[in-house]
């Protein structure tokens, strides 16, 4: 519970500041420091704190909550408030602030012992081993380095142990493919072994251009003395070589010296990566896990000043995958720790982009490791709320569709992904009420989506009147589907379904994003359609992948419902021509038994037993179903 009397104290408090810039320290109880954070406006910045608590990110009330005082430093301009926030926050480390942790140690290529020996990447020099190259600050390049030699050279990198397990079963996959020798079939000799493996480390040793001209050399002698077997495997090995250096454009960039630094959002945590460009190769590259949830904007000016304080070695170009807060005086600030000029550039095109996407996506493989989830679809998740402009990705996504065959057969269909996958246990079905004659289509729609959050309206309170939600009988287990609010609405429409959504919203006082997918002539996804125009999603696969798999599930959904109640419908009417039975009861009929194959198979006593029936009205139901005699 929020101390309002507490807040009413530090709200006064806060109007008492001046409309100057300065570093506000946010204290606990026990007074220590909970949060540093600068501002242009003192009186302003602070007093948002403790007004308009509903409007706070989770964190931000969390940190309200345990705000017992606080205390402020003056300062000339909102540069020096910058310098000095960052030098305060490095000697307190405050709970609520991003605070980075860099607890790598160094990495070994680690050679094992015995004569069949291998090549693994290993933290410290723990393993029992032959001996150790290193070491190095970069695990990433130490495993890319270790995972290329062995490709290579086609060094077995399985379980097996030579050779106690020669001809012990059947060659893996590697062997098939051409990337492992196949030592385990015993046909390998210690010596070509041990050619290769010595060539491996040449290779992490000298570089690949030294070991091209060692083997091209090896290869022409062997050619020269008719050793054609030994040419040839000397020459898929070179040329593995050559497509590798062609094809790792991570490793080898041709870029000048740069850092590359993006982010990927999750529900509640930003995973931040950043790749190191050093003499036109990448040297290293260092994962952050920041538990915050600010806006993107705000996440990457806090990330930049937390990294690069600590940093000695600032390159003169940082890419960045947005834009951040105080770009100008972020870059300022690097460009006086660095004694030159750094640059923040965000690239819309071209080689830097590319770079950025990739650092973006490692940051989404990094995020979803720790988040245990799916990093494809932690990385689509953060490419589609970057594409609509979210503060967060959508981990929980609702879609709507409407669908008529005629007039009275008017329905609508919801359906949910969650984590980029459907969660078919939460879709919904709507028969349309309000709407009769002509269809329309924004009047369905608006009785869909009120419905819906009249179900969210109703469920949390009972959950309320209860204390805890209960799964009670009837329309509770609808109710409990319903009392969770998504990310982001998606609608099968354009620009005017988008209108009546946000009008359902508004008159609900709920805030969910709101986007219409719209299609082309031929019925493909072309756009998805917001307020304030269209944004065209087809430039990115896997955005527009996604938005076109949900658009025709929701349509698939919604069609097949709308069939199937139609043909009830039908069928329905084709039993109201049995004497004594109406629409009321040929409703009942089908509620009970679910099928007309279901109805045709019950006896006159199972019909006469369905509700509303009557003992006559059965044996007439029966005779004319079974076409026996007049009706």
């Amino acid at each position: 519970m929020i101390d309002t009397e507490r807040i009413a104290r530090l709200r006064k408090k806060a109007n008492e500041l001046p409309l100057q810039s300065g570093v506000y320290l946010m204290r606990g109880r026990t007074g220590e420091i909970i949060y540093i954070g600068k501002a242009k406006h003192l009186k302003n910045r602070v007093t948002s704190y403790f007004r308009a608590l509903d409007g706070h990110t989770p964190k931000v009330l969390a940190m309200v909550e345990n705000v017992e005082d606080f205390s402020y430093i003056l300062t000339s301009s909102e540069f020096e408030a910058l310098l000095l926030e960052c030098s305060l926050i490095k000697q307190h480390k405050p709970k609520y602030n991003i605070l980075l942790k860099d607890d790598k140690g160094y990495s070994y290529i680690c050679i094992s012992q015995g004569p069949w020996r291998r090549l693994s990447a290993v933290y410290d020099k723990k393993e029992a081993a032959e001996g150790y190259i290193g070491p190095y600050l970069s695990n990433f390049v130490v495993s890319q380095t270790v995972e290329q030699a062995n490709r290579i050279f086609m060094l077995p990198t399985c379980s097996r142990r030579f050779p106690e397990d020669f001809k012990k079963g059947r060659p893996c996959l590697n062997y098939h493919i051409r990337q492992c020798m196949g030592v385990c079939s015993g046909k390998i000799s210690l010596e070509t072994y041990n050619e290769a493996f010595e060539g491996a480390l040449r290779f992490i040793r000298g570089g690949t251009a030294e070991v091209c001209e060692s083997i091209e050399r090896q290869m022409n002698e062997a050619a020269e003395r008719l050793d054609f077997e030994t040419a040839a495997r000397l020459r898929d090995r070179l040329q593995a070589i050559r497509r590798v250096g062609q094809q790792q454009n991570v490793i080898y960039a041709g870029v000048d010296n740069c850092d590359i630094v993006a982010i990927a959002v999750g529900s509640d945590r930003y995973g931040a990566c950043v790749m190191l460009y050093r003499g036109e190769r990448l040297c290293d590259k260092k994962d952050f896990l920041l538990s915050t949830d600010s806006a993107p904007e705000t996440v990457r000016a806090e990330f930049l000043m937390r990294y690069y304080a600590e940093c000695s070695d600032l390159p003169k170009r940082v890419y960045l995958d947005g834009e951040c807060e105080d770009s100008e005086l972020i870059a300022r600030f690097l460009s006086e720790n660095a004694g030159r000029k750094v640059e923040l550039i965000v690239p819309q095109r071209g080689q830097k982009n590319q770079l950025v996407e990739l650092c973006r996506e490692n940051a989404a493989q990094y995020l979803s490791h720790r988040m245990r989830a799916g990093g494809r679809e932690v990385a689509l998740l953060d490419e589609l709320s970057k594409l609509l402009g979210l503060s967060r990705s959508p981990q929980y996504i609702e879609a709507f569709d409407i669908s008529n065959i005629g007039a009275d057969t008017i329905v609508g269909g919801m359906v949910v992904f969650e984590g980029a996958a459907p969660r078919r246990g939460a879709y919904r079905k709507f028969s349309i009420k309000s709407v009769s004659g002509a269809p329309d289509d924004y009047a369905s729609m608006h009785e869909m989506l009120s419905r819906r959050l009249q179900r969210f309206l109703d469920a949390q309170a009972a959950e309320e009147a209860n204390g805890e939600r209960e799964a009670g009988d009837g329309e509770a287990p609808q109710a409990e589907g319903f009392a969770r609010l998504p990310d982001l609405w998606l609608i099968d429409g354009g620009q005017g379904h988008v209108a009546v959504a946000k009008q359902v919203l508004e008159q609900f006082g709920i805030d969910i994003p709101v986007y219409g997918m719209v299609k082309d002539e031929r019925h493909r996804t072309r756009a998805v359609a917001s307020d304030g125009g269209e944004i065209v999603v087809s430039a990115n696969r896997r955005v527009f992948s996604f938005i076109t798999q949900i658009q025709d599930e929701v349509h698939r959904y919604t069609i097949s419902f709308s069939r199937k109640k139609h043909r009830t419908g039908a069928l329905q009417l084709e039993l109201c021509k049995a004497q004594g039975v109406g629409p009321a009861r040929a409703k009942a009929l089908f509620s009970h038994f679910k099928t007309m194959a279901a109805i045709r198979s019950a006896c006159e006593q199972e019909l006469a037993a369905a509700p509303g029936m009557t003992a006559a009205a059965a044996k007439s139901l029966y005779a004319f179903l079974h076409g026996e005699g007049e009706v």
